[in-house]
């Protein structure tokens, strides 16, 4: 029990400046996503362009760009981004009308605009999420008390999202929506709000994604090949047969750095939405669930973020960490359940692996400012004296556990 104890006390960052484990994930995940995108994209790089170096270099770039980002969010003190909040979902807003006036249509969907300046595709909802995130943070400091007991304050959040959901729906990025949807839930949920009000929203939900899916032949074609993607291997079940292939190809070990067959022109999008397959069998199951207790390791810091700024009182801190914690968590379970075939194949990106600079930026400017509110909470309890870590501040949820 001691030497437990003594474990406990060498890894606890309770006298640290910032949670040294939320930054240690991040780069880690960073880092692992460049190696892989330089493998999964070599040979398509040396197809397109002649340089099999062309994805990892301009990945790299991206990178750095990303962590300049990042560098200035964090010396951006949270009032800042408090007060702003409302601005900044409407800046989100018009990127989203933008990307359906002037966007860059790919495979048939109108998500990139291209912004003179920018080396990358802006992709508005990468924007749109963290606009989101922030705004409701804001909005839930302000009427927390209103949220847990009237459903009219409840539904505003919700008003918001149902027209970004449209907007989004047009491109059309289901994936995005479902992300950003269940965020808002989450947070929601973990300001207290009643769980009655959940049930009747998830029959609501399902009863419209149900009428959604039969609407269009190419939805009903993803969820039949989601079923047995065998049936049609070479149609509608391509990609998820391809990616199954690679996982089953990668054994315990993988086939080594660099050796995937399945990136060479079998498996679209492999550096991009199937990323994570490639991992799977370039680096085999024990990479695979590396990777996975990486993001674990994220959200879980990113959620004990939250939980000390709730307990030192520092409600918007508190939310943004829980609404980042919850995006992030979404976007990869739907990502590497797409890859594995627990879920239909939705077009989204792995934070911080996949290739793209839009993802990229968002992310680290998500993880600089988990590390900001980290950093004022730290530096907010030490000001108020050993009692305020121990006292539940009065918004906090009640009968949650420390």
């Amino acid at each position: 029990m001691n030497r437990l104890s003594r474990l406990r006390q060498r890894l606890s960052t309770a006298d640290h400046a910032f949670d040294g484990w939320l930054v240690l994930a991040s780069f880690a995940l960073l880092l692992i996503g460049w190696v892989m995108v330089t493998s999964a994209s070599s040979e398509v790089a040396s197809s397109l362009t002649g340089n099999a170096w062309y994805f990892s270099l301009r990945h790299g770039f991206f990178l750095l760009v990303a962590l300049a980002a990042g560098a200035l969010a964090l010396r951006v003190p949270l009032a800042w981004w408090k007060a702003n909040g409302p601005l900044l979902l409407l800046v989100g807003l018009v990127l989203l009308l933008l990307v359906l006036l002037v966007g860059r249509e790919v495979n048939g969907s109108r998500r990139w605009l291209s912004v003179p300046g920018l080396p990358f595709n802006l992709q508005a909802s990468e924007v749109a999420k963290f606009c989101l995130i922030v705004y409701l943070a804001g909005y839930l400091e302000r009427f927390l008390p209103l949220v847990r007991r009237q459903w009219g304050a409840f539904l505003r959040p919700l008003a918001v999202m149902a027209v970004i959901a449209g907007l989004l729906i047009l491109e059309p990025d289901y994936g995005a929506v479902v992300v950003m949807t269940g965020a808002v839930m989450g947070m929601l949920l973990m300001a207290g709000a009643p769980w009655g009000r959940f049930l009747v929203l998830l029959l609501l939900v399902g009863a419209l994604g149900a009428l959604a899916a039969v609407a269009e032949p190419y939805r009903m074609a993803r969820l039949t090949s989601f079923a047995d993607p065998w049936a049609d291997q070479f149609a509608s079940g391509y990609q998820l047969t391809q990616a199954l292939i690679a996982f089953g190809r990668g054994h315990w070990l993988g086939v080594g750095l660099g050796n995937s067959v399945q990136k060479l022109f079998y498996l679209p999008e492999a550096h991009t939405d199937f990323v994570f397959a490639v991992l799977a069998e370039e680096l085999g199951l024990l990479g695979a669930i590396a990777v996975v207790g990486l993001f674990a390791l994220l959200i879980w810091r990113a959620m004990a973020v939250g939980r000390r700024a709730e307990l030192a009182g520092l409600a918007f801190a508190a939310y943004l960490g829980y609404g980042f914690a919850l995006l992030i968590g979404a976007q990869a379970f739907i990502n590497i359940a797409v890859s594995t075939g627990m879920l239909p194949t939705k077009g989204l990106t792995l934070p911080l692996l996949s290739y793209g600079g839009s993802s990229l930026v968002v992310s680290c400017v998500m993880m600089a400012l988990l590390l900001r509110a980290d950093i004022e909470t730290r530096l907010a309890r030490r000001r108020a004296g050993p009692t305020a870590s121990r006292a539940p501040s009065s918004g906090s949820t009640q009968g949650r556990a420390t």
